[in-house]
Order: C-alpha cells, then sequence, then structure tokens
C-alpha cells in the first residue's frame, strides 16, 4: 500500500488535488476525497469543477444521491461508499481507515505537519506500507526528503 505525503507549501489542496483526480480518473480508477471540514470539501468541489486546464472533474458530495456512481466522492468519513480504491486525505489528518485502500494521498500544511510527521514515523514501520514525500519546488512536485 502506497501514501503519498504532500507537504502544501505554496497552494492550498483545492488547487493542488485536482490534478490528481485527473491522473487517477484517467486511469480508470475511483477517489475518495476526505476531511472533516466542510467548508473545505466546499472549496475542493470548487477546485473540481474548474478543474485542470479548465476542464471539469465529475464528483459528488455523500449524501446528495448516487454516491455508487460518482467517480470522485466528497465525504466527511473514510466510507468509500463509491468503490473507491483510492483515498485523499484533505484536511492534514491521519486516519487508519486510509490503510485499507491502493493508494493513499495525505495533504498537510504548516498547521498540520506536526501530525504528518508523526504519521510518517508510524507509518514507516508497518509492513506492506511505503511513504513517499512530496513537496512543492516552485510550480512542480518533486520528491524526497
Amino acid at each position: 500500500m502506497q501514501v503519498d505525503f504532500y507537504q502544501l507549501s505554496r497552494d492550498p489542496v483545492e488547487q493542488v488535488l485536482p490534478a490528481i483526480a485527473a491522473r487517477i480518473l484517467s486511469l480508470g480508477e475511483r477517489l475518495l476525497v476526505v476531511s472533516a471540514q466542510a467548508d473545505r470539501l466546499e472549496r475542493i468541489s470548487a477546485g473540481l469543477w474548474a478543474g485542470p486546464a479548465d476542464s471539469f472533474l465529475a464528483h459528488g458530495v455523500a449524501g446528495e444521491g448516487r454516491d455508487a456512481a460518482q467517480p470522485i466522492l466528497l465525504t466527511m468519513a473514510c466510507d468509500p461508499a463509491n468503490g473507491a480504491r483510492h483515498i485523499a486525505l484533505a484536511d492534514g489528518l491521519w486516519r487508519e481507515e486510509a490503510l485499507g485502500f491502493e493508494r493513499a494521498f495525505y495533504f498537510f500544511d504548516a498547521e498540520t505537519i506536526d501530525g504528518a510527521r508523526t504519521s510518517w514515523r508510524a507509518l514507516s514501520k508497518r509492513d506492506g506500507v511505503e511513504p513517499r514525500f512530496w513537496r512543492q519546488e516552485g510550480r512542480k512536485w518533486v520528491q524526497g526528503p
């Protein structure tokens, strides 16, 4: 299981997530986007409407109907009602339920960096978990320490 840690230093998650979501959809996969903050999910939804290169990314909010049909489902819980095998933790909080997915994208910023560090240390010691770290360098994402 792969966990990609994304340190948000320049752009907020609602600007970064659409490109990753587009990549997941291009692979024929589905994505579950989780945040405990409803306003953050609203901002992410707006970002998905604009999408990368101003293209719409189909998505829905859990509980508003047709959850199972949504290629991208925004929710406050780790319940993959849309059958997603990929999860994006968009609020800087690690959730153990994410380990039940094929791949997790864990977004954190300066406010949630301590939790991310704790999660990195714990996940690095777990069998079957491959954590990877990504940071913003200009307009690009680079892997590294």
